[in-house]
């Protein structure tokens, strides 16, 4: 009898069976090589994911009054993507585990050419609004490939290097955001803004390579599982919840903000399409950039502490904001602005670093110690960020939705941004009230106090999340 095919062959091909990125050994002899690559590929993906889930805050540029929307109409548009991209996270968090990671990074960026081929179709005056409503929901497959590409990348990477490369990953996708946009501003520079077409002829063939490159380079590892108890008993802890609302705050507002700021320079600052585009990329290249240091602070002085000073600085920025709406005053309204975009990114690093720490002082809490512990905070953690992720980005929705009425109601999205700064004050205060205070919530052990089983181990506040 001839020796049974590798599981791999059997499963069509490049499936990886044994994974243990924990070993030192095996991480570095093949892990690591075989992760980076992974990690590369992954991000161009989602680079281009995003940059398609946000392609309507950008076509929207293009729509002038020929097409017949008002503001609120187009604040709708980008308003519909968001829901779409904010719910597809939680099926696509779990496709990684159910298809392989290399199989549905190569189907979800082949999916992206649904939205740009009909947005090509429909991108002229005379298309029905209800139309071009259905094909900005399109768009939104493009949200939920971050949270396919976090999962996955998740799974590659030992502990130790989760930080760093789950950093790179997010903020590797997020700059897809300004790079769509600069694109768009070199478009209605040179073609004008009456040739969206152009940057849809752009974008269809980089989508058609990253799909390529997927299904060329990357892999599948078998180990993955979906793992539905762990899902369910995230659903009912309370930190995933409070972790999702302050998560609305930074990333809600960063994606949020970048939809809807070329709308906001155009009916509010009477700026041209080109104008608005020249300006609009900033605030989210930066708010990307600026992630992973967010993260890199939540390592150095606590997730929570960093958090804190993003809402304090949120909500500053905000006043800000309001104030130069109120005196029209474009300089200092934009300063406030890039400065809003700049804190969302810090906290979008230290929020996510956050959620790891909360659940593994959870398993403290319950008596574990060592790697069972370790184990305990892995399973909920990696549960809860899809859910947290898709919650999250349901608040770029509330933001647009909030700008729509208030230029409905005033003309301005001055009233928009007076809840914006109720909100982060929300957030300011949950974040201090539930992990920063002096008394410990939860059920969790003070630093002072023994461990549950009587020995002399101290156990961690949330304060050092």
């Amino acid at each position: 009898m001839s020796a049974p095919k590798p599981a791999a062959a059997r499963r069509g091909g490049r499936w990886i069976e044994e994974w243990d990125p924990e070993d030192e050994t095996f991480w570095q002899e093949k892990g690591e090589r075989i992760a980076r690559r992974n990690l590369f590929f992954s991000i161009l993906s989602e680079h281009i994911g995003f940059s398609i889930w946000t392609l309507w805050a950008v076509l929207v540029l293009f729509m002038g009054p020929e097409y017949g929307i008002d503001p609120a109409g187009k604040f709708f548009l980008v308003s519909v993507a968001t829901l779409v991209g904010a719910c597809v996270r939680v099926p696509y968090t779990f496709a990684v585990a159910r298809f392989g990671g290399r199989n549905w990074t190569v189907v979800s960026a082949s999916m992206l050419l649904l939205p740009t081929a009909a947005a090509w179709i429909v991108m002229e005056p005379g298309t029905s609004y209800t139309t071009f409503m259905v094909v900005a929901m399109l768009t939104g497959v493009g949200g939920g490939n971050f949270a396919s590409s976090m999962t996955n990348i998740n799974a590659f990477f030992p502990l130790r290097k989760k930080g760093w490369a789950l950093g790179l990953n997010a903020g590797g996708g997020n700059i897809g955001v300004p790079v769509v946009q600069l694109v768009g501003l070199l478009v209605i520079a040179t073609a004008g803004d009456g040739q969206p077409r152009v940057l849809l002829a752009v974008y269809t063939p980089l989508i058609v390579v990253a799909a390529f490159l997927a299904w060329r380079y990357m892999d599948n590892l078998a180990p993955m599982k979906n793992d539905t108890g762990a899902a369910k008993e995230s659903v009912r802890e309370a930190h995933t919840w409070i972790m999702s609302f302050l998560y609305i705050g930074t990333f809600g507002s960063f994606i949020g903000y970048s939809f809807a700021f070329g709308l906001v320079l155009q009916n509010q600052f009477d700026r041209t399409p080109l104008q608005a585009a020249s300006i609009t990329f900033i605030g989210p290249l930066l708010g990307s950039l600026i992630r992973p240091i967010g993260g890199y602070w939540a390592d150095k002085y606590g997730g929570a502490k960093i958090t804190l000073f993003t809402f304090a600085g949120m909500a500053a920025a905000t006043g800000v904001v309001v104030a130069a709406s109120v005196q029209e005053s474009l300089p200092v309204f934009l300063v406030g602005f890039i400065g809003l975009f700049v804190l969302s990114g810090l906290g979008n690093g230290s929020t996510y670093k956050m959620i790891p720490g909360i659940y593994q002082a959870k398993a403290r809490a319950l008596g574990l110690t060592g790697e069972e512990a370790a184990a305990y905070g892995r399973r909920l953690s990696g549960a809860a960020i899809g859910l947290i992720g898709a919650v999250g980005a349901l608040g770029g929705l509330g933001i647009n939705l909030a700008f729509r009425q208030s230029f409905m109601s005033t003309g301005t999205g001055t009233s928009a941004f007076a809840s914006f700064l109720g909100l982060y004050a929300v957030c300011f205060t949950v974040t201090w009230a539930v992990y920063l205070r002096r008394s410990t919530p939860a059920g969790i052990p003070a630093p002072d106090e023994k461990a549950t089983d009587g020995s002399s181990e101290q156990q961690p506040a949330y304060a050092g999340v």
